[in-house]
């Protein structure tokens, strides 16, 4: 891992080139990630920096939370993440920014995807419908059909695709490339759409 850093979604927009090509871009706030802890395997049983993001007050945390920080040396953060593979090159205190991203790096965007509530199988899983839309089916257009087999098994088999929660996951995109970097606003312009709804967080991983 050569940089990562956190972030929030502010929203899409488009970017025009010299060829007046216009590319599709998600801004995203990143940073500035301050590094909290640095964990190695003689002390912790595994290495890995963890950092902070999104400043708050300090009754926005509990103590234990605020003597972590105030040991760091860090003010109030509302996220702490752990990354591995940075823990050489950064001690405590240390400031992670979008400076460490240049124009045309590969990133992995990883965030929790929009929650689309109880959903039937057309929509989650893109079926086309069963029956006709006549000879009396009024009702059942939409529905999934059989789901199992009669005397064997006698029973529906795991991963059958039905109606259930849809959304509300972890999900990484990658290979986006970085479109543009603004570090006087924290800002990262990545092509195309990641994860998530606006103001929702964010990690941005380096490939």
């Amino acid at each position: 891992m050569n940089a990562a850093i956190l972030g929030k979604k502010i929203g899409m927009t488009s970017i025009f080139t010299e060829d007046g090509l216009q590319i599709p871009c998600t801004v995203i706030l990143a940073g500035p990630c301050p590094v909290t802890q640095v964990k190695t395997m003689d002390n912790d049983g595994y290495a890995a920096v963890q950092i902070g993001y999104d400043e708050v007050s300090e009754k926005a945390l509990n103590k234990p939370e605020m003597g972590h920080l105030k040991k760091a040396g860090v003010s109030p953060m509302r996220t702490l993440k752990e990354f591995r593979g940075l823990e050489k090159e950064l001690n405590i205190g240390d400031q992670l920014t979008v400076e460490q991203f240049t124009i045309g790096d590969k990133v992995r965007v990883s965030g929790t995807g929009k929650g689309r509530g109880f959903q039937g199988v057309v929509k989650r899983h893109h079926f086309r419908g069963v029956g006709m839309a006549t000879h009396g089916q009024s009702d059942r257009q939409r529905h999934p059909g059989s789901i199992g087999s009669s005397s064997y098994p006698s029973r529906v088999y795991k991963g059958i695709r039905m109606a259930g929660q849809m959304g509300n996951k972890r999900v990484s995109v990658r290979n986006i490339e970085v479109v543009d970097v603004m570090p006087d606003k924290n800002i990262l312009f990545v092509k195309g759409g990641i994860p998530g709804c606006n103001n929702s967080l964010v990690e941005i991983i380096k490939l």
